[in-house]
């Protein structure tokens, strides 16, 4: 089972970088945008070396890997060298097609959106391409307090003002904000997907019509939890549901049939799972 889980991960972390190499090389890459990172750092050393992207990665990786090597066991280590490994490759083999668009702000989009799912994917078999990210895990072992999405956002922001400083083109740092921007969004995507839940507390007078039109006519699933209003000092029964956005209308009309003066608060669930909604397989 493990082993069958294993190669899971491997095959998945080399569809990431698929991704992600796709989005570096075919749109970053030719407008000299960064995302960021050791390949923020290779783009430099690219236009002015002459030094391959994919190479320059490898080599920036090497110390980290044997640190990693130590410090974060072997099948973490596997699957990091396996990221940064295709990663390399498929940068330098999309970097010889050629350039699918010259317009920044394109680039930086849909760069940013093929990184960005390449790389959730990665994150989401707990693998690694290596870079900055590895660098954050590698703190992380001697102080896991580290903030890691501040560190990594330092990171980045200092390899795209060295894009900027050695390209001497401030839009360059600009446009390469846009697509850190989007790449953090699509991970997020890929971690918790667009069909975003609602969770909904009413609080009521009328728990039990409530209860009887959320059970029997909606078929949601309901929790009540007993609360007791600040100042009035009255006992309240909060009735707590999770609901999908395109029901909320409808839940709205109803409970406001019952009890024109429920209090109702609406808040974004950003993963449900359970009966109805996500599974854990």
């Amino acid at each position: 089972m493990e082993k069958k889980k294993f190669i899971k991960e491997i095959f998945f972390t080399i569809a990431g970088t698929l991704f992600a190499g796709f989005g570096m090389a075919s749109f970053l890459l030719p407008n000299k945008l960064s995302s960021g990172g050791f390949t923020g750092i290779a783009t430099i050393f690219y236009y002015f070396l002459k030094f391959d992207v994919g190479k320059t990665v490898i080599i920036l990786n090497i110390p980290f890997f044997i640190w990693a090597f130590m410090k974060l066991g072997k099948k973490f280590f596997a699957k990091c060298l396996v990221g940064t490994f295709f990663l390399s490759i498929f940068i330098d083999i999309f970097e010889k097609i050629p350039t699918i668009t010259n317009d920044m702000l394109l680039a930086s989009i849909y760069g940013g959106i093929l990184i960005g799912i390449g790389t959730g994917i990665i994150f989401k078999v707990h693998a690694s391409t290596g870079g900055t990210d590895l660098i954050v895990s590698l703190f992380k072992v001697y102080n896991s307090k580290i903030p890691t999405a501040k560190l990594l956002n330092g990171i980045d922001t200092v390899v795209v003002f060295l894009n900027v400083f050695f390209f001497g083109d401030i839009e360059i740092g600009l446009y390469s904000a846009i697509a850190i921007f989007i790449v953090g969004k699509m991970i997020d995507i890929v971690f918790e997907g667009v069909n975003f839940s609602k969770l909904v507390f009413i609080i009521t007078d009328m728990d039990k019509p409530i209860l009887r039109v959320l059970n029997k006519e909606l078929n949601m699933g309901v929790t009540e939890i007993y609360g007791k209003g600040a100042y009035s000092e009255k006992e309240k029964k909060i009735i707590m549901t999770a609901i999908n956005r395109r029901e909320i209308q409808n839940l709205r009309e109803k409970i406001y049939s019952l009890d024109k003066h429920a209090f109702l608060v609406v808040t974004d669930a950003r993963e449900v799972y359970g009966l109805g909604f996500k599974s854990l397989d």
